[in-house]
């Protein structure tokens, strides 16, 4: 279990595409945000949660935070764990990832890198909402928040502008694409219950 990085689980989303919750629904007989909550819980000794509904989450017993700019994206998010993180390092993990694998965390947070950012290509896109960053990179997360109108696409751009490290983990043993399966619309959710009972996850 890691004591010197704080696991952090990005709630915060409005799942418009979705139409309801995505972190309430389920899989078996967990919630997506149970599962995620779960498996962090197995793997850092800090986890907290970041939403702009805390009242949502209040049975989960975790530290709950808002976005210090609210409605501002992910970045928002991972500025806020930065923020409220008690370690140097966060590892994200956003609920919108739900078959997210122990093993491929483990991997990521022990990647030897000196990058204030580390995240993963993978099943076939940038993954940067799995991955490790630095409270180095507070005041640019700061500056570029404050000088931009943020949408998804400026989050990738932020990433251009800041030192990372991109892992391709293709080769490795324990890995699969529906690791990284993405949850958004109504049929993700539906392609993601195909994968659970054809992956017998649960």
């Amino acid at each position: 279990m890691y004591s010197d990085i704080t696991g952090v689980i990005l709630a915060g989303g409005k799942s418009t595409r979705m139409g309801t919750n995505k972190s309430f629904l389920k899989i078996g007989n967990q919630t997506i945000i149970e599962r995620i909550v779960e498996l962090m819980k197995s793997i850092f000794s800090e986890v907290i949660i970041i939403t702009n509904s805390p009242d949502e989450y209040k049975f989960l017993n975790l530290p709950l935070f808002e976005d210090i700019y609210k409605w501002k994206g992910p970045l928002a998010g991972i500025h806020s764990a930065l923020v409220h993180s008690k370690a140097e390092k966060i590892f994200v993990l956003s609920c919108d990832v739900p078959l997210m694998r122990k093993e491929m965390i483990e991997y990521i947070v022990e990647y030897n890198s000196n990058k204030p950012i580390i995240f993963c290509e993978a099943a076939g896109y940038h993954q940067p909402l799995v991955g490790v960053y630095s409270k180095k990179i507070l005041s640019e997360i700061e500056h570029f928040i404050s000088n931009n109108e943020l949408s998804d696409r400026s989050f990738h751009k932020f990433l251009d502008s800041v030192d990372h490290e991109i892992i391709y983990p293709q080769n490795l043993p324990f890995y699969k694409d529906e690791i990284f399966f993405n949850v958004n619309k109504v049929e993700d959710y539906n392609e993601l219950l195909r994968l659970v009972k054809s992956l017998k996850i649960v």
